[in-house]
């Protein structure tokens, strides 16, 4: 057997099978580029599901994460630690918010969202013990713990995991009317995705955002934003709630928080929300360490800078306006997104989701399917024009030829 073979079978033989990764076997990778054991060099299209998004081996996120290696990479939070103010100051300020509750995983960071809602209900809303109400959305992905699979509607993330958690009431997607009607004096929170990612990169319609911040206001909840693939430049803004002029309650952050160098997730929130905890109701060993923080903080300040949101708008509008000319051909059912980001509905008669991507493989370039038929692409926002046209080109010969 290749090296290729040999790699898959041992992790066929040792490794749980809660995933379906393509048959590529990555050895290393720089900005774009993944080089895999037998040195083929493959485009990235997916980009760590936007943890990525400043590129594989990142120059300033490896030197920041370096020089706190050599310095201190543990304390838990049973101590004070020299990196760990800043961070939560510089991301406070980069969400224009006040406080941070650091955890390491956006399903964390999540759960960390639904423990503060809960309690702020409790204790600020008036809310009786034990009756809290969370309204989600419809084919919503925010992680996949048993409370949090308790919420969704996605059959391969829920069966066979209950019993499950209550406390939620799910509602369609995008439709205010029905988000209205399931509120109630029991609703403490609003939780859904600026743009479902999961689910084929759906984009609400307009109006849909500034609708819930106007609801929730009105019947005092909150609304917490999952920007955890959406955010951090993502979509050519550093939140994708800023495409309609809205600033929720929450925004729960993960992924590029930690410039696929580490993971870092976080919960970013008013003092009046966050301000509920008091110590020992909430933590995390790692949430906040010395080596997140340090690498979060260059995250930060290269976002601050406003460059990957101004790359990810101008390569955005390119790629979508190829990818446009790709649908109504027979080939493309339809294409859907913003900036980098991008959901493309394969026509059934072409082939799976996973069909295509195999083939896409096949010419290397690496992007993965969701839902069936629809492949994501959203490459590390680094990427050159000339490389995403060469994606592009691969993926109409793919299509032409199928």
């Amino acid at each position: 057997m290749s090296t290729t073979e040999t790699a898959i079978a041992s992790a066929e033989a040792h490794s749980a099978h809660n995933y379906h990764p393509l048959p590529v076997v990555v050895a290393s990778a720089e900005g774009a580029w993944m080089t895999d054991v037998e040195g083929r060099r493959y485009l990235d299209l997916l980009a760590g599901y936007s943890a990525l998004n400043f590129g594989h081996g990142n120059r300033r996120l490896i030197d920041a994460a370096r020089a706190q290696l050599d310095r201190v990479t543990l304390t838990s939070r049973a101590f004070h630690h020299d990196r760990f103010a800043d961070f939560c100051t510089r991301l406070a300020e980069l969400c224009s918010m006040e406080m941070v509750l650091p955890m390491n995983t956006g399903a964390e960071a999540v759960e960390t969202a639904v423990k503060t809602a809960r309690k702020w209900g409790y204790r600020v809303k008036g809310v009786p013990d034990g009756m809290a109400k969370i309204i989600v959305a419809s084919d919503n992905f925010h992680g996949r713990t048993t409370t949090i699979v308790s919420f969704s509607t996605d059959p391969e993330a829920r069966a066979d995991f209950g019993p499950y958690t209550p406390g939620f009431e799910i509602v369609p997607y995008g439709d205010l009317t029905a988000l209205r009607e399931a509120m109630t004096e029991n609703t403490v929170a609003v939780l859904i995705e600026p743009i479902q990612g999961e689910a084929g990169v759906l984009v609400p319609p307009t109006g849909y955002l500034p609708g819930v911040r106007g609801l929730t206001r009105e019947r005092n909840v909150l609304f917490i934003a999952d920007e955890i693939q959406s955010g951090l430049g993502r979509t050519g803004k550093t939140f994708a709630c800023e495409h309609e002029g809205v600033v929720p309650d929450m925004y729960v952050l993960g992924k590029a928080l930690g410039g696929g160098v580490v993971p870092v997730s976080a919960v970013v929130s008013s003092a009046d929300v966050l301000g509920v905890f008091k110590p020992g109701e909430h933590g995390s060993t790692f949430g906040g360490n010395p080596l997140a923080c340090a690498v979060a903080l260059e995250v930060i300040a290269m976002l601050r800078t406003g460059e990957f949101q101004e790359r990810a708008t101008e390569l955005g509008e390119h790629l979508h306006r190829e990818l446009g000319l790709l649908a109504g051909g027979g080939a493309v059912d339809a294409v859907r997104g913003r900036g980098l980001w991008a959901g493309v509905d394969i026509a059934p008669a072409l082939g799976t989701g996973r069909q295509i991507s195999e083939r896409l493989m096949e010419e290397r370039v690496l992007v993965k399917d969701t839902h069936g038929s629809t492949i994501r692409i959203a490459p590390p926002l680094v990427i050159s024009k000339e490389d995403l046209d060469w994606g592009l080109d691969r993926l109409r010969t793919v299509l032409s030829t199928s």
